[in-house]
């Protein structure tokens, strides 16, 4: 990967105070679970919440779903942190009107070492009308994407990433943005990170302004793209710098990403002004609102 090498004297941010939204985790029992793997018989795992005590969750390892892959599932911290949310304030479990059944487990996509993406189907059922409700779900985790407006000479510039998107099909214009190690859960640092692997720039933790910190604290502090199927949340930043005209001339079509990664991205930058009709990215839409609904609430730090 090159990096773009910016002289201090025309990329200069602003040394910003930010408050990122902390949630206060109350603490939780631990459930309890059984394993079994009889060769005549469906992987299964038996699985206690608090709850539901008494009332065990079968785990059920789909055709296909090896008994590695499916002990990884169940261990994974996607998958965990899904069963925290059932529980959680506002989870689905913790008024005691639905209950869950059963989890069939349908594939687990390996990055490396770690697990990238889950797919499961839950069951889940409305206790007075035994109605069940939808509960196919694609886990993938937390991630964090970043707003980067650029003013020079006057005009303010956004940078976008262009990549080639498998699932669309197609091209596709976007906020540079990347999937946290839900291990660490290092949001701030993953952002910085993510920006300078995929436009070659890099940014300072101080200057950064997390913009979902502004949402209502009963949100969680991120954003859900596409709730009706994915568990992805998004904690979305924003920087803004000054630089030379000639940076941003260096910026335009710079070939950037990991490329042992299969990152195969382009850096283009737009005026501000005419982000939103440039591409039908979420983040970049999000993003926008956020920014514009926080600096019309005078939220924003000042630039010094």
């Amino acid at each position: 990967m090159s990096l773009l090498s910016v002289p201090k004297r025309l990329f200069s941010g602003s040394s910003l105070s930010v408050s990122i939204l902390n949630q206060t985790k109350k603490p939780r029992r631990p459930f309890c679970f059984n394993m079994s793997s009889e060769s005549s018989q469906p992987l299964t795992h038996s699985l206690t919440l608090p709850t539901q005590l008494g009332q065990p969750i079968q785990i059920i390892a789909a055709p296909g779903v090896s008994d590695s892959q499916f002990r990884t599932a169940i261990e994974s911290s996607l998958f965990k942190q899904w069963l925290k949310n059932l529980e959680s304030e506002n989870g689905i479990l913790a008024t005691g009107s639905f209950l869950l059944k059963q989890v069939l487990v349908q594939g687990v996509d390996m990055f490396g070492q770690r697990i990238g993406f889950l797919k499961f189907k839950a069951d889940i059922f409305e206790k007075e009308t035994g109605q069940k409700i939808p509960g196919i779900v694609f886990a993938r985790g937390p991630a964090v994407t970043v707003l980067i407006l650029l003013s020079s000479e006057g005009e303010t510039y956004a940078v976008l990433t262009e990549q080639v998107r498998a699932p669309t099909g197609r091209l596709v214009l976007e906020l540079p943005a990347g999937m946290l190690d839900a291990d660490k859960g290092d949001f701030v640092g993953t952002a910085v990170r993510e920006v300078e692997e995929e436009t070659g720039i890099h940014l300072k933790l101080g200057d950064m302004v997390d913009l979902t910190a502004f949402l209502d604290p009963s949100t969680g502090g991120r954003v859900f793209p596409s709730p009706g199927g994915c568990d992805e949340e998004i904690s979305v930043f924003l920087y803004r710098g000054c630089v030379g005209k000639e940076i941003i001339t260096q910026l335009q079509g710079k070939e950037t990403g990991l490329r042992e990664k299969g990152e195969l991205i382009k850096v283009r930058v737009v005026p501000y002004k005419e982000l939103w009709r440039l591409t039908a990215d979420a983040k970049v839409l999000m993003a926008i609102a956020l920014y514009e609904m926080a600096k019309g609430g005078g939220l924003l730090p000042l630039k010094t």
